[in-house]
Protein backbone atom coordinates (compact mmCIF):
# COMPACT_ATOMS: atom_id res chain seq x y z
CA UNK A 1 0.00 0.00 0.00
CA UNK A 2 2.81 2.27 1.06
CA UNK A 3 4.56 1.95 -2.54
CA UNK A 4 1.58 2.80 -4.17
CA UNK A 5 0.44 6.18 -1.96
CA UNK A 6 4.23 6.86 -2.65
CA UNK A 7 3.68 6.30 -6.38
CA UNK A 8 0.55 9.23 -6.78
CA UNK A 9 2.85 11.31 -4.65
CA UNK A 10 1.98 10.80 -1.38
CA UNK A 11 3.65 10.83 2.20
CA UNK A 12 3.95 11.19 6.18
CA UNK A 13 3.80 14.47 6.36
CA UNK A 14 3.02 16.79 9.42
CA UNK A 15 1.64 20.23 9.31
CA UNK A 16 4.22 22.47 9.86
CA UNK A 17 1.92 25.18 11.72
CA UNK A 18 -1.43 25.36 13.59
CA UNK A 19 -4.62 26.43 12.25
CA UNK A 20 -5.20 30.17 12.33
CA UNK A 21 -8.75 29.24 13.09
CA UNK A 22 -7.80 26.96 16.17
CA UNK A 23 -9.50 28.22 20.01
CA UNK A 24 -6.76 27.31 22.77
CA UNK A 25 -9.52 28.12 25.18
CA UNK A 26 -11.99 25.41 23.65
CA UNK A 27 -9.18 22.81 23.25
CA UNK A 28 -8.00 23.08 26.31
CA UNK A 29 -11.58 22.71 27.64
CA UNK A 30 -12.30 19.50 25.35
CA UNK A 31 -9.23 17.79 26.70
CA UNK A 32 -10.15 18.50 30.66
CA UNK A 33 -13.51 17.86 30.10
CA UNK A 34 -14.46 15.29 27.25
CA UNK A 35 -11.58 13.42 26.28
CA UNK A 36 -11.16 11.68 30.11
CA UNK A 37 -14.68 10.54 29.53
CA UNK A 38 -13.69 9.08 25.63
CA UNK A 39 -10.50 7.51 26.28
CA UNK A 40 -10.79 3.68 27.37
CA UNK A 41 -10.20 3.12 31.08
CA UNK A 42 -6.54 1.52 32.06
CA UNK A 43 -6.27 -2.09 32.70
CA UNK A 44 -5.06 -3.07 36.34
CA UNK A 45 -1.33 -3.25 36.59
CA UNK A 46 0.21 -6.37 38.28
CA UNK A 47 1.07 -9.84 37.60
CA UNK A 48 -1.06 -11.86 34.65
CA UNK A 49 -0.94 -14.31 31.78
CA UNK A 50 0.68 -13.20 28.76
CA UNK A 51 -1.91 -15.91 26.97
CA UNK A 52 -5.90 -14.40 27.20
CA UNK A 53 -6.92 -18.05 27.00
CA UNK A 54 -7.25 -19.46 31.06
CA UNK A 55 -4.09 -22.03 32.06
CA UNK A 56 -5.21 -25.19 32.32
CA UNK A 57 -5.78 -26.61 36.13
CA UNK A 58 -4.18 -29.54 37.23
Amino acid sequence: MWELLRWHGWSCQQPARRAVERDEAAVAGWVKETWPRAKPPRRPSGPGWSSRTKPLSR
